[in-house]
């Protein structure tokens, strides 16, 4: 392995072809690699092997963060900051709270989701050794493609290069890192 070697980038020509070779890549143990498609492809993920995202567990942090906020300051200010009874009414009530706690629940889980998106996805990324690769222009238009990375526990070059073969690849070049 050299030490410049990002990884292995195979070629397939179908939707099909990817989705077995992800199943084939996902059995041989590889943890560190993905693939590349100029569309979804339904079911690809279950090939990978991808579990659920935990972005939903950011979203509902920020959604109960922004209601409770919402009541919270409205208690507060009707409560505490600037009493007033009018005709009789409770300092506060949840009714009179709710369209605030409701925008700020709706502001807060927004924002969690685009920071836990980010975060999750180490963004922003300026740069991947992917784009390096002259071909992979062809993965937004029309080509499929399986990136195996050199960093992955289980990378051998020559099995690497020998299990995408035998997955169906078209063509297989080294990406630099």
């Amino acid at each position: 392995m050299a030490a410049s070697l990002y990884g292995l980038i195979a070629r397939f020509d179908t939707a099909p072809e990817i989705y077995h070779a992800a199943e084939q890549v996902r059995d041989a143990g590889y943890k560190n690699w993905d693939c590349i498609t100029p569309f979804p492809v339904h079911g690809l993920d279950g090939a990978m092997g991808v579990r659920r995202s935990h972005v939903p567990k950011f979203s509902l942090v920020g959604g109960i963060t922004g209601f409770c906020t919402g009541m919270s300051m409205i208690w507060y200010m009707n409560a505490y900051d600037y009493p007033l009874i009018v005709g009789g009414k409770p300092y506060f009530s949840p009714l009179f709270a709710f369209p605030v706690a409701y925008e700020l629940t709706i502001l807060f889980t927004a924002f969690a989701t685009i920071a836990g998106m980010f975060i999750l996805n180490l963004l922003p990324q300026h740069y991947h050794p992917v784009l390096k690769s002259k071909e992979i222009v062809r993965g937004l238009d029309d080509a499929f493609y399986v990136v195996i990375e050199a960093r992955d526990p289980r990378f051998d070059l020559a099995r690497a290069r020998a299990l995408l073969t035998q997955a169906g690849a078209k063509e297989i070049s080294e990406l630099e890192a």
